[in-house]
Parts: C-alpha cells; structure tokens; sequence
C-alpha cells in the first residue's frame, strides 16, 4: 500500500455549487422531509446517510431525531453549507455565522409548508 497514489481532493475544493444545485438539493430534501411526514422515519433510517437523516430532521425541526443522530444545528448547517456553497464558499459562510444556509433552511421548511398544506386539501 506504500505505494499507493495519495488521493487528491483538489477538485472538490474547485467545485461551486450553483443556484440550479442548490435548488436541486432543496427539491430532495423538501421531498423526503414530505416522505416522513407521510410515511414516518422508518423506511428511511437506513436508506439514507446520518448526513441525510440529519437534514431532513433538522427541515423538520425534529430535535429527538438529530439527538439520536448526535447532531446538533451547527453540524448540520456547517454539513449542508459545504453542499450548498463548495469548499471555499462554506469557509466563509462559516465564518460568517452560516446566514445564507439559515436562510436556505428557512426557505426550504417554507416551501415544505406550502406543500404540506396543498396535501392535506
């Protein structure tokens, strides 16, 4: 294995998500977050990653979930700001105090709202 190539990670930190990829993922996660609320978490725990798990919880405000995950805000919202903004993007929103992924949540449980209550008409 010593001669193993080292992997190179210089093309995730390139990457820039754009406001398309951002959408994309809002899409998936308002969908699964609909998928629970329907159908409850068990025909998900183990389809999805901890990391998606945690999302969704976090979307739906589902504190005994992401206790159980050993999540808290900050670790799901520093996750998502890489997904949202790349490598050098969640740097800064990091350090920023993570608004724009905040915000990016708040616009997400919104949307998940707005098609929880066209459901249940």
């Amino acid at each position: 294995m010593a001669d193993a190539e080292p992997i190179n990670w210089d093309h995730l930190k390139t990457r820039r998500p754009s406001d398309t990829d951002r959408a994309a993922l809002r899409e998936t996660l308002v969908e699964r977050a609909l998928a629970v609320k329907q159908h409850g978490w068990d025909n998900y725990r183990e389809a999805w990653t901890p990391g998606e798990l945690a999302g969704v919880a976090y979307l739906l405000q589902d504190s005994a979930l992401l206790e159980e995950l050993d999540e808290h805000e900050g670790s799901v919202l520093t996750r998502f700001a890489g997904a949202l903004y790349g490598f050098h993007g969640a740097r800064k929103e990091i350090e920023s105090g993570l608004v724009d992924t905040q915000a990016w949540f708040a616009a997400a449980r919104t949307e998940l709202a707005r098609r929880s209550s066209e459901a249940d008409r």
